[in-house]
């Protein structure tokens, strides 16, 4: 699909900057620029689909088929919806806040927002190619039980008043247009797409900027020296790491399979898979439009907390996954 941009990309490098893309810094300024306009324009067109489709299907609606469910149920479903939205943890914000300012619980809300970045049917596709059904599976229930633990958590914590004041008096205003014809839905869904990209374009940048040093300068053998097997904090130092990273699940997939093939461990890849995805510094921006410093950590240490422990669980299962 981007055959065209990596050509392009690569004579910018060879012949502008006079470098060769096999090279430490070649490699690194490919990735940048490559990255950054792959990233952008997926990123468009994401929320472009989703802002348009959002103008049929209001998050008012979705609030009442979620009102059907109560307790466990309820994050499950949650969980389970965030799997058919293949966006970006980026891209899927929106859809959390149309969910906050609509009154859907945030327990609900949070499952499906750690959920929907890191389990999605093209993510299991490449994880299904790279490394066979059984890590591709256990990857997706994993995932899954993440986003439902993690919304139960933060629903028992109550953290209802670190929601924005202005979010709960929007619940009262018609947030969106009832009727819409196909150019306000256009209208509407580029909108959109100007807000999002304007807000968290500077810290793409800057994670796109420190994947292409990463990239450049062999990941891997800095992970396997860190984060190898006979390391106890193996997976905690991999999340850690990978928490500041923004990129999407599919973009992860190939670091955690040069990572295993280095010698580490499977669920200390597959954890840093997993931070990258689902805790980002553009997540992080765009979260603080809707709720405060207070909830937002929360959000970071649930779900790191957990992500550890799964990646200890997959190591621990790796004989049984790699057979």
């Amino acid at each position: 699909m981007f055959g065209w941009l990596n050509y392009l990309v690569t004579l910018l490098v060879e012949k502008g900057f006079k470098m060769d893309v096999e090279s430490a810094w070649g490699s690194s300024i490919h990735f940048f620029f490559y990255d950054t306009v792959k990233i952008i324009i997926l990123l468009g067109l994401m929320v472009f689909a989703i802002s348009y489709i959002r103008s049929y299907f209001p998050p008012e609606r979705t609030k009442k088929i979620l009102g059907k469910f109560s307790g466990i149920t309820g994050n499950i479903i949650a969980s389970l919806l965030g799997i058919v939205t293949p966006f970006c943890s980026c891209s899927s914000v929106p859809i959390f806040i149309g969910f906050v300012e609509s009154g859907i619980p945030l327990s609900f809300t949070f499952s499906f927002l750690i959920t929907s970045p890191i389990v999605n049917e093209a993510a299991f596709a490449v994880l299904l190619a790279s490394f066979g059904w059984k890590i591709a599976v256990v990857y997706v229930i994993t995932g899954v039980i993440v986003g439902i633990v993690g919304g139960i958590i933060i629903g028992k914590l109550h953290l209802e008043k670190e929601v924005e004041e202005y979010v709960y008096e929007k619940r009262n205003g018609t947030d969106y247009v009832q009727e819409m014809d196909a150019k306000d839905r256009l209208e509407f869904a580029w909108d959109n797409v100007k807000d999002i990209i304007h807000r968290v374009w500077l810290f793409l940048l800057i994670g796109i900027g420190i994947g292409a040093l990463i990239h450049g300068y062999a990941p891997a053998e800095l992970l396997s020296k860190y984060a190898g097997p006979d390391n106890p904090f193996a997976v905690l130092f991999a999340v850690i790491v990978g928490v500041p990273l923004y990129s999407n699940a599919l973009g992860t997939i190939p670091i955690a399979e040069a990572l295993i093939a280095k010698g580490v461990g499977i669920g200390t890849a597959l954890s840093f898979m997993m931070a990258t995805t689902a805790l980002s510094l553009p997540e992080m921006i765009l979260l603080r439009k809707v709720i405060k410093p207070k909830l937002i950590a929360a959000f970071l240490i649930i779900t790191a907390i957990a992500i550890v422990i799964v990646g200890y669980l997959f190591n621990i299962w790796a004989p049984f996954l790699m057979a």
